[in-house]
């Protein structure tokens, strides 16, 4: 029934977000093109029961584009949805799809990672304001190594920060870049980031998700909603100086239709801007290839993944810095400035992501009256 209430508090009706979504879809249908997406379902309101849908469900129409995606168990494949198109995306919201999380690569290409994502969750005692004062950091310490990055609220506490690609890279090769990014930070900054996943570890501070630059990760889209909270709150692109400010960063779906009218996608160019991941002229394939060794199959744990693909393991033997002598490249604007991620160049790229997150961080103390 359309006219079902999904928030209680707020009295949000499901006839409300189908049509939110269709009045947003010449802004969100871009970034989920050609994405396999799951998306959580709330078959009564969000405060009930709800299920991820990774399947394309037995009743969903011919005309539902679905990708299939091989288990690596070797069981029957994955039928993702494909959203290429108004229609599909008003039918997933009929069917109570709220929250639309795509991967983040393409079809056909799905071991290529067209993004690097940074999912920044605030622990215990940490709130939005600090993910925005880490974003910051993590903003300059990329900008040190000549990469632009862009964020968003995600709706719910925390904040994402995604650097586009659009190159070639496997994810392999993005996930180890972001744990050494975010492992960097936190050695930097141990009051104010944790890049471990441990929950104990979280308090007060806000831990840097590389984990989620996985190939059998998805993240929340740009422009979905969330059932997190007692009201519809959108996962909303934000500018920098917004993020700085820290201040009216939850947007309804109402807001954001206004704020897209007057100011338009502020994502627009990420899904065709590009900026290369490369070791030193090495394709970033042979790249991710230089890796060590992992341990013994016997070893590992079972793959595990809400999607059934494989699951990354890191063995103890191996440390963020096992490519060797890889960097990147910037080429957004035909440049091209290496940009050391391991081996013997780890050194060089830990030194500048330490002193631009160090020299902001002191900057921002002074300014605070605090001692860095």
């Amino acid at each position: 029934m359309r006219d079902r209430v999904l928030f209680p508090e707020s009295g949000f009706k499901k006839s409300q977000a189908i049509d939110y979504y269709r009045r947003v879809a010449k802004f969100i249908l871009p970034h989920l093109r050609n994405r396999p997406i799951s998306f959580k379902r709330y078959p009564d309101t969000v405060d009930a029961e709800s299920f991820w849908e990774k399947d394309a469900p037995s009743f969903a129409p011919s005309w539902v584009k679905r990708l299939a995606v091989p288990r690596r168990s070797g069981e029957s494949a994955i039928e993702y949805i494909l959203i290429n198109d108004v229609r599909t995306l008003t039918w997933v919201a009929e069917v109570g799809g709220i929250e639309l999380h795509p991967f983040l690569h393409r079809a056909p290409k799905i071991d290529e990672a067209t993004h690097v994502v940074f999912d920044l969750d605030p622990g215990s005692g940490a709130d939005i304001a600090d993910c925005c004062r880490v974003a910051i950091l993590l903003r300059d310490a990329l900008r040190v190594v000549k990469l632009e990055s862009f964020a968003k609220v995600s709706g719910s506490k925390g904040l994402q920060v995604y650097v586009p690609l659009n190159s070639g890279a496997t994810h392999e090769t993005t996930e180890m870049f972001a744990r050494l990014v975010a492992e960097e930070l936190a050695r930097t900054h141990p009051r104010e980031i944790v890049a471990k996943m441990t929950r104990a570890l979280r308090t007060k501070k806000v831990f840097i998700d590389w984990s989620q630059n996985a190939d059998y990760k998805t993240t929340v889209a740009v422009y979905s909603l969330r059932a997190k909270s007692e009201r519809p709150y959108v996962s909303m692109p934000v500018t920098w100086d917004e993020v700085e400010r820290a201040k009216n960063l939850y947007f309804e779906p109402e807001e954001a239709l206004r704020r897209l009218a007057r100011r338009g996608d502020l994502w627009a160019k990420i899904e065709m801007m590009k900026q290369v991941l490369s070791g030193s002229g090495v394709a970033p394939r042979a790249l991710a290839r230089r890796r060590r060794p992992r341990a013994a199959a016997a070893t590992l744990p079972k793959p595990k993944s809400q999607s059934g693909r494989r699951l990354f393991v890191l063995p103890k033997t191996e440390t963020a810095t096992s490519y060797g002598s890889t960097c990147a490249e910037n080429s957004s604007a035909g440049s091209s400035v290496p940009i050391a991620i391991g081996g013997s160049g780890s050194s060089r790229c830990r030194r500048a992501i330490s002193k631009s997150s160090r020299s902001t961080f002191a900057a921002r103390c002074r300014s605070d009256g605090r001692s860095a």
